[in-house]
C-alpha cells in the first residue's frame, strides 16, 4: 500500500460464525480521493464499512488512517482521529431540532459548546439545511434527512468520511444535488469512500471505483476499466442494461 494513503487496509478479514463476509480485503484511499465502492447487494459493503470505522473489529488483517495502525479502535477513537460515517437508513434524534441534532456531532471531538455550534451551522449551511435549523428532525422528508445525516457527520470536522448509499430513496432531483454535492467533497480537504449501486452517480463523481463480490475486492479502476473486467461483469454488470452497461463503458 502506497506509503501517503489516509485509510489502507491490509488482509481485511470480518467472519459471523461461518459465514465470511469480508474476505482478505486490501484498499487504500489517498487524501483529498472520493472512491466509490460498488457490488451486489450481500457483497460485504457496509460490513466492510462498519470495520473500517470502527463499528467492529476485523477477525484478520490490519488498518491504518494517516500513518497510523487503527486496527483495534473503536468508532469514537476513529472519529476523534478523523474518520466518520453516515447509515444508509438516516438515524436523527427525531425529538431534537435539525440544529441539535447537527451539534450532537459537533461535540463529538470534545470540542466546546461554542464550537460545537459554528461547525453545526457551517455544516447545516453546507448540505443547504440551515433554513430548517429550528424544525425538528422527524418532520423532515427523506431528501433532507440524508443531508442531515452527513452534516452530522460533518460537523465532527472529519478528515475522511465514509458514505453509505447517501442518495438511497431519492427523487431523481435530490439524486442529482445530492451527487454534485458529493463530488465537491474533495474541495472540503475530505477523502470520501461511497457506497453506491446507482453507477450514473458513481461515475460521475468518484474518481475510482472498487468492487466487492461475496466479500473480496474483485477489481480497482475507471469506469472504463472495470467494465471491460469478465469477473466484474459476471458479478455485478450482467445484469445492467444495454444503456448502463453504456455509461459505464463510457459510449458516447
Amino acid at each position: 500500500m502506497a506509503s501517503e494513503a489516509i485509510l489502507s487496509a491490509r488482509g481485511v478479514v470480518k467472519r459471523f460464525g461461518g459465514l465470511v463476509a469480508v474476505g482478505g480485503v486490501d484498499l487504500e484511499v489517498l487524501p483529498g480521493e472520493l472512491v466509490g465502492l460498488i457490488g451486489p447487494n450481500g457483497a460485504g459493503k457496509t460490513t466492510l464499512f462498519n470495520v473500517l470505522a470502527g463499528a467492529t473489529q476485523p477477525d484478520e488483517g490490519e488498518l491504518t488512517f494517516d500513518g497510523q495502525s487503527v486496527t483495534r479502535l473503536g468508532a469514537a477513537a476513529m472519529c476523534e482521529l478523523g474518520l466518520t460515517r453516515t447509515f444508509q437508513n438516516p438515524r436523527p434524534f427525531g425529538k431534537l431540532t435539525v440544529f441539535e441534532n447537527a451539534m450532537v456531532g459537533g461535540m463529538a471531538r470534545g470540542s466546546s459548546v461554542a464550537k460545537a455550534r459554528v461547525h453545526a451551522r457551517e455544516a447545516l449551511e453546507l448540505v443547504g439545511l440551515w433554513h430548517r435549523q429550528a424544525d425538528p428532525a422527524e418532520v423532515l422528508p427523506l431528501g433532507q434527512l440524508k443531508r442531515l445525516e452527513v452534516a452530522r457527520a460533518l460537523a465532527t470536522q472529519p478528515r475522511m468520511i465514509l458514505l453509505d448509499e447517501p442518495i438511497g430513496g431519492l427523487n431523481p432531483a435530490e439524486i442529482d444535488e445530492m451527487a454534485t454535492f458529493i463530488s465537491r467533497l474533495p474541495e472540503q480537504g475530505l477523502s470520501v469512500l461511497l457506497i453506491e449501486h446507482n453507477m450514473r452517480v458513481a461515475l460521475s463523481t468518484c474518481h475510482r471505483l472498487l468492487v466487492l463480490n461475496f466479500g473480496k475486492l474483485i477489481a480497482s479502476g475507471s469506469g472504463a476499466e472495470i467494465s471491460q473486467n469478465p469477473e466484474v461483469i459476471r458479478a455485478y454488470l450482467g445484469d445492467m442494461t444495454d444503456d448502463e452497461l453504456g455509461l459505464v463503458r463510457g459510449d458516447a
